[in-house]
């Protein structure tokens, strides 16, 4: 993609400083860009990078004030990361799967596929299974009986969507998502094993949903595990059985939710938080990194942290204290030896 500096102010509602006939061909970060590259700041600490970068086209915030002379072309604009999103989708590849059933994938008769849908090789559609018009399903995706798959959507290449799965519009599933597998329910038994517990209910995602490659999602044993509209996972994420994840709620890679917790609307989850089973994450609730949540959470836009987690900045008051325990500890010995008898 070759485009001019005043084409990408006309995208973005920006302005140009500088020549807008500059051209550029591809993105990259401010520190690697080189002639014919567009770049971007956003974060005032890599602003050192602004006045030595070779990017022919650099994008700046409209308060950015440069302390030196800036080679590039600048491209001013409101909202950088925003700005940004809808550059890179620009620049982003264009080749789509052409519209065609291929003749190596295995379509049950009664499966329907709708208009401008390409279905990749070795794809398989079971009985009763409906795909939406303009949806890509990448070879080697397996799509169990009487799924629905909503327009527009895009299942990457090993996608595994069990039976009566619903996915809705505009979704994204990466590589070897596992969608409606059985949850982990199991009874004890008298003599120590266990008797597994049938799930009978179902995954039902919404629109606009990505979910990471290699992530998990159960089914549920009666009624369904849902996924809001607008929910964003990365990879490697697992969701247990009858869980519910709000809208717009976005969870890094390896957070692991147990059965039937409910995830609030607009939460954000750091990667590895842990989530026990049968609590509630009030609205806008966030995780740091490896944090453990065991109780629920009921005040909107609480920040925990630690394992078991507990309000960030009291973490972060009481991780000052633990780390300097060994010295600490030392102090108080000497004050014990140095006390009269």
């Amino acid at each position: 993609m070759k485009v001019t500096a005043a084409q990408l102010a006309a995208l973005l509602n920006g302005s140009v400083e500088g020549n807008p006939d500059t051209f550029v061909t591809r993105p990259m970060r401010i520190e690697e860009a080189q002639p014919g590259d567009f770049a971007f700041l956003d974060n005032p600490k890599y602003e050192h990078f602004a006045y030595s970068t070779q990017a022919s086209v650099l994008m700046v915030s409209r308060q950015f004030t440069p302390t030196q002379p800036v080679q590039a072309t600048l491209l001013r604009v409101d909202d950088v990361r925003g700005a940004l999103a809808v550059l890179l989708a620009q620049f982003s590849a264009t080749d789509t799967a052409a519209p065609e059933i291929s003749a190596q994938a295995a379509v049950h008769s009664s499966a329907s596929v709708g208009e401008g849908t390409s279905i990749g090789a070795f794809v398989v559609l079971e009985a009763d299974v409906r795909i939406g018009n303009h949806c890509t399903i990448y070879p080697q995706v397996f799509i169990g009986k009487g799924s629905v798959i909503g327009d527009h959507t895009v299942l990457h290449p090993g996608v595994k969507v069990y039976h009566h799965t619903q996915v809705g519009a505009h979704c994204t599933l990466h590589a070897n998502a596992v969608i409606g597998a059985d949850g982990f329910g199991y009874a004890p038994l008298p003599d120590g094993g266990w008797q597994k517990v049938p799930h009978v209910g179902n995954v039902v995602i919404g629109n606009r949903v990505d979910i990471g490659a290699n992530t998990c999602i159960d089914r549920a044993a009666m009624g369904s595990t849902y996924i809001h509209d607008g929910v964003i996972m990365d990879n490697l994420v697992h969701i247990a059985h009858n869980v519910e994840v709000g809208q717009n709620t976005a969870m890094a890679a390896q957070v692991g939710v147990a059965g039937s917790a409910k995830i609030g609307p607009n939460c954000q989850l750091g990667g590895q938080t842990g989530i026990a089973g049968h609590i509630s994450l009030a609205k806008g609730t966030r995780t740091q990194a490896q944090s453990g949540l065991g109780s629920t959470i009921k005040e909107e836009g609480t920040a925990v942290f630690g394992s078991p987690a507990i309000p960030y900045n009291d973490y972060v008051r009481a991780y000052i204290v633990f780390k300097d325990l060994p010295t600490l500890a030392k102090k108080v010995r000497a004050l014990e030896k140095a006390e009269p008898k």
